[in-house]
């Protein structure tokens, strides 16, 4: 192996190592040693860092320079022997009475992992802290143990140090157990300020780590990435035919929200999943034409008569409205005037809750192969609207 990396675009970075203009000495080597390139798609950036940095780890490329260079070589070290442990960064793993994590590829995805982690566990990030606040007590993201100086802090800190190296680990799933385990507790207690606490960190987690696989699984088996679509849409569709809702197998999954202020610059967008993957060719946004007042059902009727105007376009299996019951009757009373008969649901943001033509709600677990692919499209079309919107607003500002 001669080298491994990593991009969001891959045309565009394979692309770049056949320009003459932009090679050095090293790239023009590189090339010329090429005999066959090699993909491993995965489903999150966190996934390509992790993966790049094993895959160096394990084939020691030679045109990995940075990567076998000792000097760039960062590591995260956890001093859990100390009374207050601290997680900082190292170069070199010296210290046996610490723990080390990594290499990572380079010191900005380390940093990255870690600024994920503070912002759920707040950690101490120097070896002697002194015993008052610092500033990022004040930002919570420091514990500030030492300026309390109790037993009870010391020991709440060590349980947090205890989550931070499970997640490192990867045993991400045993943290989210022992939090809900500890959040029943509280509850059961009636510390319900507690026990909000905790849910938020339990949600982050979820957030930034679902869907989760281990790196190498994805260089065992090039088809993982369709084989987590299969499994995600059969389960769609298995909820929701048993729900009432008789749905085929959901290959091409259309997506739509509403982005406006008060009613102005409002737009709508209709974002395209053909088999689990976003077919941005597809996507379609709309400027609302009618009056502009804040009235989201309205728009949302205006993008579907709109968009089913056109024959020529491709007819989803399944529609997602971002959206309660509100969006999803104003949806449904379009296609029953267009007299489509295409299974239809809501996504609602607060409680993640699916929401059927005939109002029925279905609450799923939050880690649910359906719920992961409906999240991660509505997500999409929520982006895709606001970034439109965005654009008019700031138009209108210019104008």
């Amino acid at each position: 192996m001669l080298y491994v990396g990593k991009a969001k675009n891959l045309k565009k970075r394979v692309t770049s190592y056949f320009q003459k203009q932009y090679l050095g000495p090293k790239n023009e080597v590189l090339v010329s040693k090429i005999k066959e390139i090699k993909t491993i798609s995965v489903t999150s950036e966190v996934e390509s860092l992790l993966l790049e940095a094993n895959l160096v780890k394990k084939y020691s490329p030679k045109f990995n320079i940075r990567l076998t260079d000792g000097k760039a070589y960062p590591l995260i070290r956890i001093t859990n022997k100390n009374m207050y442990p601290s997680v900082l960064i190292a170069r070199r793993p010296d210290d046996p009475k610490s723990l080390y994590f990594g290499p990572f590829p380079n010191a900005g995805d380390m940093k990255l992992v870690l600024r994920t982690i503070r912002r759920i566990f707040p950690f101490i990030s120097v070896l002697n802290h002194p015993k008052k606040h610092c500033l990022y007590w004040h930002l919570g993201l420091c514990p500030c143990t030492p300026a309390q100086n109790s037993d009870a802090a010391i020991k709440e800190y060590k349980k947090t140090t205890r989550y931070i190296i499970q997640f490192l680990k990867g045993n991400i799933k045993t943290v989210s157990k022992e939090l809900l385990k500890e959040q029943q507790e509280k509850v059961k207690n009636e510390e319900f300020e507690e026990a909000s606490t905790i849910q938020k960190k339990i949600k982050a987690i979820e957030l930034i780590t679902s869907p989760n696989h281990s790196p190498f699984e994805f260089e065992e088996n090039p088809n993982l990435k369709n084989e987590i679509f299969l499994r995600q849409a059969n389960d769609l569709q298995n909820v929701l035919n048993s729900n009432g809702l008789q749905v085929e197998f959901p290959e091409r999954i259309e997506c739509y929200d509403i982005s406006n202020i008060s009613g102005t610059n409002a737009t709508g967008s209709m974002v395209v999943f053909v088999n689990g993957q976003a077919d941005k060719s597809q996507y379609r946004r709309f400027r609302i034409k009618m009056e502009q007042k804040p009235n989201d059902f309205a728009m949302m009727k205006e993008v579907l008569s709109r968009r089913f105007k056109h024959d020529e376009w491709s007819r989803p299996d399944l529609i997602v409205i971002d959206g309660g019951k509100g969006q999803v009757s104003s949806a449904s009373s379009i296609l029953d005037e267009l007299k489509l008969n295409i299974p239809l649901i809501g996504l609602a943001k607060r409680v993640e809750t699916i929401v059927l033509p005939n109002f029925d709600l279905i609450q799923l677990p939050r880690r649910s192969d359906a719920l992961t692919l409906l999240v991660r499209i509505r997500n999409e079309a929520h982006r895709f609207a606001i970034t439109y919107h965005k654009k008019l607003r700031s138009k209108t500002f210019i104008n």
